[in-house]
């Protein structure tokens, strides 16, 4: 990075897109005990992921069109709020139903820093530098996912599982700290008619009639949609299949994210170097090789977790190099409509994840192998979207 200013901004970003991955995953090694505390079986646990996901998902494609309107920092504010008293519910939540409905409430509210926090990067870089500032922006992003479980299994043990809603709400706090008195406002240039039903749906149709924004994107998807089979179903892998207790969870966890943060540290370095391009199919074949190799480690089934980990290791390097590209690639000709490009680009992404980690949930047959087979096919699909969108046209210039 140039300087401090840049280093502090990374910081600051990060610190606010890092509240996606922390709600995902800081609860991870409590859902077996969420299964006991609440009578619920594996595919309803699943269902708490799968509908937070949904929740994301959805609700981008409104905070896009808003930020573009009303600007970045008071929408974020505005979901922050929501996340923080859909938080506090979770504390306080009985069964397993109220649990799902809050969860998606979460989402609903959380989904606001990671959406406008790439817009923002993009209302202050151009292509080749807004990849740059997420590959840095992943890597330190990378602390979340890695910290989140072994906090999570910390509080779980010491505290119970209703504690681990009680810090994520204390971040949300945090958060709204940082948007309100820190972070300045980016969009410079708020479109008045970015909320009219007719621009929106053109806005949306133009980015869907744009073959390589729509290929950027699904390499991000696909690529997140396999890590994400990897989140919903590692717990119940390690814990219940290889034996491991919840509090080991977190540090097999935090292995895969050294992967992810590992390639989005190469991804940084090796961008003034490398083409965007060249760079997106590099990790997408690593996902893919990475994959197929879990595939066939779960069919012989391997007894040592290393079987496991080692691939999933392979799997987040290559997402780490492909999220920023694909992400960059998909935004950056979009400076008027950035948040509406990144909101489409969220909710596919997570639409995407909630479907499988879903599927995972419904064929889990007490092993890994469903979930690998899940991996595998993601990255196929991401090295095959990421061919589409290096090949294909741009079919609209946009300013």
């Amino acid at each position: 990075m140039d300087d401090a200013g840049t280093a502090t901004r990374v910081a600051l970003l990060s610190f606010l897109v890092a509240l996606g991955p922390l709600t995902t995953d800081m609860y991870l090694p409590a859902l077996p005990t969420l299964g006991d505390a609440l009578n619920a079986g594996v595919d309803q646990l699943q269902l708490t992921l799968s509908v937070f996901l949904a929740g994301f998902a959805c609700s981008q494609l409104f905070y896009g069109p808003l930020s573009d309107r009303f600007g970045r920092r008071p929408v974020m504010i505005a979901g922050l709020l929501i996340f923080a008293a859909a938080t506090l519910g979770c504390i306080h939540a009985r069964t397993i139903e109220e649990l799902i409905a809050l969860r998606f409430l979460q989402a609903v509210g959380g989904c606001a820093g990671p959406v406008l926090g790439r817009a923002i990067v993009r209302d202050l870089y151009d292509r080749e530098q807004a990849a740059r500032m997420l590959s840095y922006m992943g890597m330190v992003m990378g602390l979340a996912p890695a910290l989140a479980p072994v906090l999570g299994a910390y509080l779980l043990v010491t505290l119970g599982w209703r504690s681990i809603f009680q810090a994520l709400a204390l971040y949300g706090v945090l958060a709204l700290i940082v948007i309100t008195w820190v972070v300045a406002e980016s969009n410079r240039q708020p479109d008045p008619e970015a909320l009219r039903l007719g621009r929106m749906l053109r806005n949306y149709g133009q980015l869907c009639r744009d073959g390589r924004y729509l290929g950027y994107t699904l390499s991000v998807s696909f690529v997140f949609a396999g890590l994400f089979a990897f989140i919903s179903g590692s717990s119940f892998a390690i814990i219940d299949y290889y034996g491991y207790a919840p509090a080991q969870f977190g540090y097999f966890f935090a292995i895969m994210v050294v992967g992810y943060m590992g390639g989005t540290l190469l991804s940084a370095r090796l961008g003034g170097r490398f083409s965007l391009d060249r760079l997106l199919l590099g990790g997408a074949t690593l996902c893919a090789v990475a994959g197929v190799a879990m595939v066939l480690l779960m069919w012989w089934r391997v007894p040592h977790v290393a079987g496991l980990v080692a691939p999933v290791v392979g799997y987040a390097m290559g997402v780490g190099i492909v999220m920023p590209q694909g992400m960059a690639g998909a935004i950056g000709p979009f400076p008027r409509m950035a948040g509406v490009a990144s909101a489409l680009l969220g909710f596919i992404q997570m639409g995407m994840a909630a479907i499988l980690g879903v599927l995972v949930g419904q064929f889990h047959d007490g092993t890994p192998l469903t979930m690998s087979v899940a991996i595998a096919g993601a990255g196929g699909a991401t090295l095959l979207s990421g061919w589409l969108a290096t090949r294909r046209p741009r079919v609209l210039a946009v300013a």
